[in-house]
């Protein structure tokens, strides 16, 4: 049951500022995985503060030097069709179209999305987990067929944002203000290793707003792709997903970005697949050779072993879309 909580609709970002930095402040976004996470007794609060009403946190803008700005509170059915992103950067497009309901992506915004947390059904019980204060990862010797095949421990559950994967192989900054300032960070420092820190998935700290997202200008000749596979055709979570990102010149693989999600608990880079395609041309053989690279590592735990042979052909299948 939730408690009682105060509520602030800011005016301005300096306004969600001071009130978010007050203790147990949440901020409502789209508020698809707020609302279900008080519900649960994820976690209470004593303030929830919208930031519906910012405006400067809303839309997708194109700038001079080629790069784009995405608004926190832009939602996912916005980029999903925005004809710039479209034509642009592929994968965020369809990352976002491939997210939950049509009624999630009208509600849901890109900074929820990065900002969500786990979805693992021993975190969203009732039971005390590591990442609950507790002294045990309920999955790695529990039912553990959607949980992390790489970089687990001491949480194994997975990241669940399809747009985090999507901006780490194409190279993003966001945006952050708070207390102390402004400041700007690569989407991969953006998320934090349960290793070093277990009660949350991000930097950001009390008071801290993640306002925006930048892309990188394309510079000659970009192919991008998000491939997502699931239990059913919509609603669910990644099993495994993969978005790439390949710079090319002449036909040949000059950078790759592989990032890999539903397979660790933040967003995984596959950077033994990056270097098979850099300096090739692909080809299926070249394809074949990345999705074996891209499982690089990978620590299967005792029912999710299948992911291994998921990633493998999901890289292997997305890679082919390029071959021309």
């Amino acid at each position: 049951m939730m408690n009682n909580f105060s509520y602030v609709k800011a005016g301005s970002l300096a306004e969600a500022i001071k009130a978010s930095s007050a203790k147990d402040a949440r901020l409502h976004a789209g508020g698809t995985d707020l609302l279900g996470c008080l519900r649960d007794e994820i976690f209470q609060t004593e303030k929830i503060v919208s930031i519906s009403n910012i405006r400067e946190l809303k839309g997708i803008s194109s700038r001079t030097d080629g790069s784009m700005r995405i608004g926190a509170m832009t939602t996912l059915a916005e980029i999903a069709v925005d004809s710039g992103i479209v034509a642009k950067y592929p994968v965020l497009a369809m990352a976002a179209n491939s997210v939950g309901t049509p009624q999630i992506r009208h509600q849901g915004t890109i900074g929820g999305n990065l900002c969500q947390k786990l979805r693992c059904w021993y975190y969203r019980s009732d039971l005390r987990c590591f990442k609950k204060g507790g002294s045990t990862c309920y999955g790695y010797n529990g039912e553990s067929q959607y949980h992390a095949i790489f970089g687990g421990g001491p949480c194994f559950a997975v990241h669940p944002s399809d747009m985090a994967v999507a901006l780490l192989a194409l190279q993003a900054q966001v945006s952050i203000a708070g207390p102390s300032g402004n400041k700007t960070v690569k989407i991969e420092s953006f998320f934090v290793k349960p290793d070093s820190v277990i009660d949350r998935e991000t930097i950001l700290l009390s008071g801290e707003i993640l306002t925006g997202v930048q892309l990188p200008a394309v510079k000659g000749e970009m192919k991008s792709a998000y491939r997502k596979v699931r239990t059913r055709g919509s609603w669910d979570f990644a099993q495994a997903g993969v978005a790439i990102a390949l710079q090319l010149d002449n036909g040949i693989v000059r950078t790759a970005r592989i990032a890999l999600a539903g397979v660790a608990p933040y967003p995984w880079r596959a950077a033994s697949a990056e270097k098979v395609l850099e300096g090739r041309k692909i080809d299926a053989a070249v394809a074949v050779a990345a999705a074996e690279a891209a499982v690089d590592g990978a620590t299967p735990l005792k029912d999710n072993a299948y992911k291994v042979e998921m990633v493998k052909g999901a890289v292997e299948e997305t890679i082919c879309q390029f071959i021309s």
